[in-house]
């Protein structure tokens, strides 16, 4: 049975993923032939921590989650996915499992591919390969900054890096400032920056007393991006 084709929007967002850049119009259509879209309602999961690593993923439409358990049990929310960024990239290696959860914020809408599929459409292309392998090189970076970030940097620090971060990837300019467009709690990003809630809450607090930032319940809107950065990067 043939794959129904993608709406042109969506269609549009996967193709501007770094997975299928520079990939001539053949190998294009072989790589959407070879895929299937996969819909998950909010708070859904496409993959769990541990689970055999069977697809890869990009993000069409929605917000991903990805978050790991630490030895303790605690949730650790490593980041977030925008749309048009790839996820569960691992599966591309033979016998491997996934490092993290990825779980749907709102509905979300992937273009999947079968580690089989994906095997397949790398050996006949060694763009695609290449591009994979940049992609994990990636996010193994990512990884390491993180845990940098989270041994080496002073925790108001880290909170700012993670909102500016944030910012940057799901970021909606509004008459009032800067939108995270997440629904954001201090608990989440106290599992973000490996904080207490209380250290998340008070630091909010001193920022908005600061006219830096305004904060809800699930929403953080920045009011002075510049202030963040100069906390992030320790400047005076």
């Amino acid at each position: 049975m043939s794959t129904p084709p993608l709406p042109a929007p969506l269609r549009d967002v996967l193709l501007s993923s770094p997975l299928l850049a520079n990939l001539p119009p053949p190998e294009i259509d072989s790589a959407l032939a070879s895929g299937k879209l996969v819909v998950k309602q909010d708070g859904a999961f496409y993959f769990m921590e541990a689970d055999p690593a069977t697809h890869v993923y990009v993000l069409l439409d929605g917000k991903i989650k990805l978050a790991q358990l630490s030895p303790d049990g605690q949730q650790v929310i490593l980041g977030y996915i925008s749309p048009g960024r790839e996820f569960g990239i691992i599966a591309a290696l033979q016998e491997a499992a996934y490092p993290v959860s990825a779980q749907a914020v709102g509905e979300c809408r992937a273009f999947a591919w079968h580690k089989e599929a994906i095997n397949h459409l790398m050996l006949r292309s060694p763009v695609l390969a290449l591009n994979a392998m940049h992609i994990l090189a990636r996010q193994l970076q990512e990884f390491q900054r993180r845990i940098q970030e989270l041994s080496t940097q002073r925790v108001e620090r880290r909170i700012a890096r993670t909102v500016l971060r944030l910012a940057q990837q799901s970021g909606r300019k509004t008459p009032q400032g800067v939108l995270i467009d997440l629904p954001i709690t201090r608990q989440d990003l106290a599992e973000m920056t490996g904080a207490t809630l209380f250290t998340v809450s008070r630091t909010l607090k001193q920022w908005e007393r600061q006219g830096l930032v305004r904060s809800r319940r699930t929403q953080i809107i920045i009011l002075h991006t510049h202030g963040l950065v100069r906390i992030a990067e320790d400047l005076p």
